[in-house]
């Protein structure tokens, strides 16, 4: 059902860092109630924080020469309170994107995009079956229109933010949340509870999370720092991976084509593997498991000097390196196995074409 808001007073973003953008005076206010609620839109940029009481509230602001033509609609999708921006055309033009750039989805009649299912929609596949294709531009003819949003997030609720271009940011945000992005930017600052942010292209920044992060890019680079959590996954299909402070139980970095570093970490199991790129990961405690591979592209892994491993080590081309003792069983130029320290944990490194260093962190 589309509905008629009251209109409330212009208000600027607070936030920690620089403000993303000043809202006008024609920001319309939803709320959302219920466990679950969900927010789409197609072209804007969009602020998360943290909100009171027990609703998530929305502030939209419409703009662009042809807002007037948007509409907001509200109801429940599969399971989830959603609030959807509806664009009336097939072609969307978003000056901010610039004069070449474009983008295409697949959005229903409902404004709801990603997925196969109700269950699914807001999810990672931007081109689920069913609706229509759009295509949003920096220029040329469609509906000249975009919307900005301020999600208020209640503590302990769950959230999902559904952008199909512009950017988004989110800060102290305690929470289930997910943010799906298709084209664009998404950076988080201070989030507690469960963190799954994805974009399809664009990068992402994530400081300061605590509670299970997972972290997705198809293309473009991934940046977190000071993340604890039970688990830390952390996948980009073009572009590198770079981290420092990261402490979880299990960690786990994907790059098909891009480098991975991370720095001081602390993890019961690690697990690091590049298509094609320089892996370096060093760790500041023991490690029961740590894996590493890449098919092009050197390691070097730093250790504590109380760090205790069965090692092994494999190069398809590349000399192995070690800056500490290691009880060697058998060693080469392209394989080296053996004990380091007490031998309690477990290391096995693998690289297609590249050397190994194995150093001090």
């Amino acid at each position: 059902m589309t509905l008629s808001p009251s209109i409330s007073r212009a208000f600027v973003l607070a936030a920690a860092g620089p403000a993303l953008f000043a809202l006008p005076a024609a920001a319309q206010r939803f709320t959302l109630a219920g466990d679950r609620a969900a927010f789409y839109n197609l072209a804007g940029e969009v602020r998360v924080e943290a909100g009171q009481g027990a609703a998530v509230v929305v502030e939209v602001t419409r703009a662009g020469d042809e807002a007037s033509k948007l509409r907001v609609e509200q109801g429940v999708i599969g399971g989830a309170q959603t609030l959807r921006v509806v664009y009336p055309d097939a072609d969307v033009i978003y000056p901010r994107m610039g004069r070449l750039s474009r983008s295409s989805l697949r959005v229903r009649s409902d404004g709801t995009f990603g997925g196969d299912s109700d269950d699914e929609r807001g999810g990672w596949s931007w081109g689920g079956r069913g609706g229509r294709e759009v295509t949003i531009a920096g220029w040329g003819s469609g509906t000249h229109a975009y919307a900005d949003a301020r999600v208020l997030v209640p503590a302990g609720r769950s959230v999902s933010v559904n952008q199909g271009v512009g950017r988004v940011t989110v800060a102290n945000v305690n929470g289930t949340l997910r943010v799906r992005l298709s084209s664009g930017a998404v950076e988080t600052n201070g989030t507690s509870g469960s963190l799954d942010v994805g974009t399809g292209s664009g990068g992402a920044r994530v400081a300061n999370a605590r509670g299970a992060v997972r972290v997705s890019s198809g293309s473009g680079g991934l940046r977190v720092d000071g993340i604890r959590g039970t688990t830390v996954e952390l996948n980009t299909g073009s572009g590198g991976i770079n981290g420092s402070g990261i402490e979880a139980a299990d960690l786990r970095a994907n790059a098909g084509s891009g480098g991975i570093t991370l720095a001081g970490v602390a993890a019961e199991r690690a697990v690091a593997h590049a298509g094609s790129g320089h892996v370096r990961l060093d760790l500041r405690r023991d490690a029961a498991d740590v894996r590493i591979a890449t098919g092009s592209g050197g390691v070097t892994l730093g250790v504590p000097a109380d760090f205790g491993a069965e090692l092994s080590v494999v190069t398809g081309s590349g000399g192995v390196s070690v800056g500490f003792p290691v009880t060697a069983r058998r060693s080469s130029r392209h394989q080296l196995e053996g004990t380091i320290g007490d031998g309690r944990g477990r290391v096995e490194i693998r690289t297609g074409s590249g050397g190994v260093q194995l150093v001090r962190s």
